[in-house]
């Protein structure tokens, strides 16, 4: 994904304290540059559900990279087939990923979800 991703798969995600897990995560001594942490659920073969929590930022709604990591690393450990469109459920909307042997594809409905004016 270009950037450091841990996937951590888990039987539920409502029971996760971001807010001390996740820089216990980022932190720690194995990952020296921090890392993206992606909690993940798996529902089916075709659909996860995933909270995140992105270095330097703590828990976000949704994220493009670890959403395909998530798939990446579901793939990879046999809960997902590579090679089909994967519904990944985040709590800022729905991704869809596709994992194949030459790339990772992302596709999802793009929404305003924050607007402002910054004066220099």
């Amino acid at each position: 994904m270009g950037n450091p991703h841990c996937v951590v798969f888990e039987e539920s995600l409502a029971s996760i304290n971001m807010d001390e897990i996740g820089p216990t995560f980022e932190y720690s001594p194995l990952f020296p540059e921090r890392v993206n942490v992606e909690f993940v659920t798996v529902i089916d073969q075709n659909t996860i559900k995933m909270r995140v929590w992105e270095r330097g930022n703590g828990e976000t709604l949704s994220a493009g990279t670890s959403a395909c990591a998530g798939v990446v690393a579901a793939v990879l450990n046999g809960y997902c087939h590579k090679d089909q469109y994967i519904l990944v459920k985040l709590k800022g909307g729905n991704l869809v990923v596709k994992y194949t042997d030459e790339t990772v594809f992302m596709t999802g409905k793009p929404e305003i979800v924050f607007k402002g004016i910054v004066e220099i």
